[in-house]
């Protein structure tokens, strides 16, 4: 279990994190989402003792983090962490050897990982030598190559093609499944509704939600999706309780509406019908980036 209790951090007047508390079980991947410069990377650099908080505690297993202990953390910066004129077989092998893995183990380790990350024939090159999606490869393989209980990844899809995606998603999916808590950040919110178990939502270094994906996505009013024929949206606002939230493009042009608590839905649909055939009428559950954007916005 990974614990962040409280962590505030200051840079002079300037209050990059104020109180932020989330945990990530073991085996659950928690998706840390929020715009540039909300605190994200300062959490995550806090997380593997990097920077220094000004308050609170970060804990694995309910112990402070020390030395030994993110000794076992697998961490992806978002910048490019390796070195550019190195050899990738001899960078990784390097990085398992500082992690505590003897020599032999270390090139077994960095075989395996290769070969799960299709880099395979990429390990006698410079990193510099590599496109940016297999750079991004190899900085996750660097993550993973001492076998970690712990993995903070700081925009891990980031430039990568679909194809690499599928086989990021898969590791990420495999570890959890293994037992090891992830937490990665992402700008991709349909990718992480998609992946995630749990959300956390970011503002100027406040937590301002964290749930699962159904238990954010289903906050707020209801909300309806209808379709009319050769119909308009003006009639929605002029209705008692009801507010045009959104236009949505599936099978035709449907509108998306937000009912005050109280409002018969039937009510709704009377009205719409005096505007034209309805040919689309059911509850909208938002998208996690339609909830990200109200959450943000507010």
């Amino acid at each position: 279990m990974l614990t962040v209790d409280h962590i505030t951090k200051r840079y002079g007047d300037l209050v990059a994190l104020d109180g932020v508390s989330f945990s990530v079980a073991p085996g659950e991947l928690f998706g840390f989402v929020g715009s540039n410069g909300a605190g994200k990377t300062t959490t995550m650099r806090i997380i593997l003792g990097v920077l220094s908080s000004d308050g609170g505690e970060v804990r694995i297993d309910d112990k402070p983090v020390d030395f030994a202990t993110r000794q076992t953390i697998g961490y992806m910066p978002e910048e490019r962490g390796l070195y550019p004129k190195m050899k990738v077989g001899d960078q990784l092998a390097y990085l398992a050897q500082l992690h505590g893995l003897n020599p032999a183990d270390a090139q077994t380790a960095v075989h395996r990982w290769a070969e799960r990350l299709e880099i395979e024939d990429k390990l006698g090159k410079e990193l510099q030598a590599l496109s940016l999606g297999n750079q991004q490869r190899v900085q996750l393989a660097a993550a993973l190559i001492h076998d970690p209980k712990v993995l903070v990844l700081d925009e891990p899809f980031s430039g990568l093609d679909p194809v690499a995606v599928d086989v990021m998603t898969d590791v990420l999916r495999d570890k959890a499944n293994a037992g090891v808590p992830v937490i990665f950040s992402s700008h991709q919110l349909d990718l992480v509704q998609r992946l995630c178990d749990r959300v956390g939502i970011i503002k100027a270094g406040k937590i301002r939600a964290n749930g699962t994906v159904d238990e954010l996505r289903s906050q707020g009013k209801r909300q309806l999706a209808i379709g009319i024929v050769g119909g308009d949206a003006s009639w929605a606002p002029s209705t008692p309780g009801v507010q045009l939230v959104g236009h949505r493009a599936e099978n035709g042009r449907h509108i998306i509406l937000e009912l005050d608590p109280g409002v018969d839905d039937q009510a709704v649909l009377h009205e719409a019908l005096q505007v034209g055939p309805v040919t689309h009428f059911a509850s909208h559950v938002p998208s996690l980036t339609e909830m990200y954007r109200e959450v943000v916005s507010a």
